[in-house]
């Protein structure tokens, strides 16, 4: 049964590679097929989003796993400061070293706070890991070329929200809204941080890809879908714009190595809307909500969520003011 559970498993990453390659190939095959001009745009945009964002992707998620299976557990308590109004800032610039999604985020928070991090401080990193990582900062350079300042926007943006929301926490927060998780066993025997590899990078990239899809389906549709005079509309408001698109981020759920290609797809909005789908989007969406209120309660997500979610739309305010 083992043996069984384990090659299915480890099928898993083929058979998404596997539809990556049917997408790429049926935009070829279909899109002659696809005579209306709206489904032609609509098969384009949703294979790019998928294509340009897929090697992100997978290199994200196989750095993410590598990190969760083969770095020491006492590295992040060695490393942070003890007093956890300091510790909040370095835990946030801590977060570029996980070049994962928000998926692998929740999970790394979690352990950090059952190894003795301060509940801010893993809070803070578990905001900014997503946001920040190089590979993530790498994709959003891509998606937008010759605009560097949406990559320093994205990057100064996230980090102030994660270090506000940390020290808001650590001043604010109470031990009752978040119990200090158990430490779980590690994995013993041969083969046992490799298996934990393998476990990490299934698990995320079914999650990512899927969400991914998901993301370009919903990116593709607004684009034929929606009549362009309402997003014209919407986009030429400059505070609604900016509500919509973190509203969307929210909903749409898309990994973080993938938001900025979706992001860049909405032609019609403002950049500092678009950053605000950046920063909220790895912060506060529908599969994270799940996440935090599976691992750390109702009672945390209840308080955490409308912080972060406020502290985002706020700052990617002033930050695209400044730097957009």
């Amino acid at each position: 049964m083992t043996q069984a559970v384990e090659r299915r498993g480890t099928g898993w990453p083929w058979a998404f590679v596997v539809l990556a390659g049917l997408l790429v190939a049926g935009r070829f095959w279909l899109a002659p097929l696809l005579t209306h001009p709206a489904l032609q745009t609509w098969a384009t945009v949703f294979v790019a989003v998928c294509v340009q964002a897929l090697p992100f992707l997978l290199f994200g998620v196989a750095l993410s796993a590598a990190i969760t299976a083969f770095v020491p557990s006492s590295f992040w308590t060695r490393a942070l400061p003890r007093h956890p109004y300091a510790a909040v800032p370095v835990a946030g610039v801590a977060g570029a070293v996980l070049p994962g999604c928000e998926c692998a985020s929740v999970p790394v928070a979690s352990g950090l706070m059952a190894r003795g991090v301060a509940a801010p401080a893993a809070l803070a990193f578990l905001l900014a890991s997503p946001a920040i990582n190089p590979v993530v900062l790498v994709a959003t350079a891509v998606a937008f070329p010759g605009q560097p300042s949406m990559v320093v926007a994205r990057f100064c943006a996230s980090l102030v929200v994660a270090v506000l929301a940390g020290w808001i926490w650590a001043r604010f927060g109470r031990a009752e809204w978040l119990p200090a998780p158990r430490r779980t066993a590690a994995a013993h025997g041969h083969g046992g941080r490799w298996d934990a590899f393998v476990g990490a990078m299934c698990h995320d990239l079914l999650h990512a890809g899927g969400f991914l899809v998901v993301g370009a389906l919903a990116a593709a549709t607004l684009n034929v879908v929606v009549p362009r005079e309402w997003l014209t509309a919407v986009a030429g408001v400059p505070v609604v714009s900016v509500l919509v698109l973190a509203f969307l981020a929210v909903l749409l759920s898309i990994c973080s190595e993938a938001d900025a290609f979706v992001a860049a797809s909405l032609t019609a909005f403002s950049p500092t809307a678009k950053l605000a789908f950046l920063v909220v989007g790895p912060m506060v969406d529908l599969k994270l909500i799940a996440l935090q209120t599976g691992t750390f309660g109702a009672a945390f997500v209840r308080r955490f969520v409308p912080l972060t979610l406020g502290l985002a739309i706020g700052v990617s305010f002033v930050a695209g003011w400044a730097l957009l």
